[in-house]
């Protein structure tokens, strides 16, 4: 498998795991604090990905490349988390959701001057299709605080950001050294945040499920997609990876209609099918390019 539909199938990996992380949290976030969820989820990733990075040859970080790995887990994993976390509780799903389906234009608006890439009409279409495919799956997102949505937006920058600083620096270190130092790094800044929260909070449940909910959101909702997701932005472009964004609704949706009893609608079956038309779109798309520039590549060699 060549690395293109290796980093696709990562991509989808990714994605779902993040998709069934919506489902998960309705169950713990009933009786536990954000924030200290949140801390709780790093510290079990941050436990499972210093054991693998212990077991396989670690590259040492150059220290002109020190502030990245420091923003990349800063910036991305502690204030952008926290902030969707806030944005979320203060407006409404729905209206996050849509919010956080922009991700994938701000990841492309980073990734044009920072990392020089293109931006292409097959991409600005496959953008287009899955933003409303998201906007039509969450029902247009009815209501939500002022206060809300500017964290949520606040949320999107700053994962973008992170997003486009990985591309950057994966091509020099390995995906499980970027992602081990950086969640460490947001766990470390989660502590204080998390005590100050259980001060305020009075009934607390570390009930079987909860912690059963917080090993599932660590591993299989943390470290390892972020270890993907990380993988693959060193394999193809930032802004390539950022289509498969909103793929987490339509797992949401899904997950909440087999574990939830939420209804799946209209609105689900058109909007997956956007969302999925447009990430299609794309790949085809540069597959032909691809084949496309290989063809010249050998009318010129003959």
């Amino acid at each position: 498998m060549d690395n293109k539909k290796l980093a696709y199938l990562f991509l989808v990996i990714t994605t779902s795991s993040w998709g069934s992380l919506y489902v998960v949290s309705k169950f713990v976030l009933n009786t536990m604090p954000p924030i200290t969820v949140l801390f709780f989820r790093y510290v079990i990733a941050a436990i499972v990905l210093f054991i693998i990075l212990k077991r396989r040859k670690k590259d040492k970080i150059a220290k002109e490349d020190y502030k990245y790995i420091f923003c990349i887990g800063f910036i991305g994993y502690f204030v952008s988390i926290a902030a969707q976390m806030i944005g979320t509780k203060l407006a409404n799903a729905s209206t996050a959701s849509i919010i956080n389906a922009m991700n994938p234009v701000f990841i492309i608006m980073f990734a044009v001057p920072i990392l020089k890439e293109k931006v292409t009409i097959n991409k600005v279409i496959a953008v287009a299709a899955s933003i409303v495919g998201a906007y039509i799956i969450v029902g247009g997102g009815k209501g939500g605080a002022l206060l809300g949505i500017l964290f949520s937006v606040i949320s999107v920058i700053m994962w973008s950001l992170m997003s486009v600083l990985v591309r950057r620096v994966a091509q020099k270190y390995d995906a499980v050294t970027i992602t081990t130092y950086a969640i460490i790094i947001a766990m470390i800044f989660s502590l204080p945040a998390s005590i100050v929260e259980l001060s305020t909070t009075k009934h607390i449940a570390f009930t079987a499920i909860n912690i059963v909910c917080l090993f599932y959101m660590g591993i299989i909702c943390t470290a390892i997609p972020h270890l993907l997701w990380n993988k693959s932005l060193s394999m193809i472009e930032a802004g390539k990876c950022s289509l498969f964004y909103p793929l987490q609704p339509v797992v949401a949706a899904f997950l909440g209609f087999v574990f939830l009893g939420e209804i799946i609608n209209r609105r689900f079956i058109i909007g997956s099918v956007l969302i999925i038309s447009g990430i299609l779109f794309s790949i085809f798309s540069d597959n032909k390019n691809l084949k496309r520039n290989n063809n010249k590549e050998v009318k010129k060699v003959s």
